[in-house]
């Protein structure tokens, strides 16, 4: 062999594990859309990073994710989901409450995406059914809005004298807000209580909204969940404590600051669901074939401290079916 074909060939061999390298997949992108913003959700954030490794994957080692956040600006949903898909994304993550997945859902018919919400799924037409989804969407259900009428059962158990309950929701996510009223004033009139709403999207309506009751404040407050009141749980509670009004909440988030009591499941575990489910379809499952999870573990958590600031003394019965006393 000549030596310029010797070294030649030298050459192309030194070559072939770069192009090795060049043609080894690309790693997965996961979109993660919420409708609020990073600060509120570092909780749920380890949450679904810690189901994304239950299930082989690892953020920045076999896993990017890219995110999206629309601060409360729920009209910024559809742009942010619209540049996911122009990106190619593996999956959506959808989460925030019903309009995200709302949103996922009517711009694109084949990414699939996995959502967090607290509404029926099949009511609101995303999926065909809990056990079988049949399109591109499938993730966790995990009751926000079912359990209005047990908070507000647990809430006049706590607060016995109450007769005028204040709800508290959020209008710019009617799909979440119009069925908490709804279940609320159903379960009012089977318990004998009057329901105050009030509506509140930003943090100057929230002060607006307890300020319109500051002359006759409510026995009692059931504050609903969704974006725009999820993020502002530290202005919800001071408030309520500055008014001495007796609140519950759906997240311990508020709780654990301050709040009176809550009752839900819990959004980490639910969170950690959705990463399970997010590496299951980055293997090949189909989210058609996924179904919807829904949570069977609620926390009921009491402040003690809070209760003996507005004078409430909590019921044996209570303090024994909770979950966490905090004192």
């Amino acid at each position: 062999m000549k030596r310029r074909e010797f070294i030649t060939l030298l050459g192309g061999a030194a070559a072939w594990p770069m192009a090795a390298r060049g043609q080894q997949p690309a790693m997965p992108v996961i979109g993660f859309l919420h409708s609020q913003s990073p600060e509120a959700l570092a909780d749920v954030l380890r949450g679904f990073r810690q189901g994304l490794k239950e299930a082989g994957y690892s953020e920045g080692e076999n896993v990017a994710i890219d995110y999206r956040w629309a601060e409360n600006q729920l009209d910024r949903l559809p742009a942010l989901a619209g540049d996911l898909v122009r990106k190619g994304v593996a999956v959506i993550v959808a989460g925030g409450g019903s309009a995200t997945p709302r949103v996922a859902k009517a711009v694109t018919t084949t990414i699939p995406v996995v959502f967090n919400m607290g509404d029926d799924p099949v009511k609101l037409g995303l999926v065909t059914s809990l056990s079988r989804p049949g399109g591109n969407l499938t993730g966790v259900n995990w009751f926000a809005v079912e359990l209005t009428a047990k908070r507000l059962d647990l809430l006049r158990e706590l607060v016995p004298g109450a007769a005028r309950v204040a709800v508290l929701v959020n209008p710019a996510n009617p799909a979440d807000s119009e069925p908490i009223v709804q279940d609320a004033q159903a379960a009012a009139r089977a318990m004998g209580l009057q329901i105050q709403v009030l509506k509140a999207t930003s943090s100057k309506e929230i002060d607006a909204a307890f300020a319109s009751v500051a002359h006759k404040p409510p026995d009692a407050l059931l504050v609903g969940a969704g974006p725009g009141l999820t993020t502002r749980r530290v202005q919800l509670v001071q408030l309520a404590a500055y008014y001495r009004i007796p609140a519950i909440y759906a997240l311990r988030d508020n709780v654990e600051i301050g709040g009176l009591i809550s009752y839900g499941a819990s959004l980490r575990e639910a969170y950690r669901q959705v990463g399970i489910y997010s590496g299951r379809i980055l293997k090949g499952a189909s989210p058609s074939d996924l179904p919807v999870v829904q949570s069977t573990k609620f926390e009921l958590i009491i402040n003690a401290q809070t209760a003996r600031m507005l004078g409430l003394e909590i019921p044996p019965t209570l303090l024994a079916r909770a979950d966490e006393v905090i004192e």
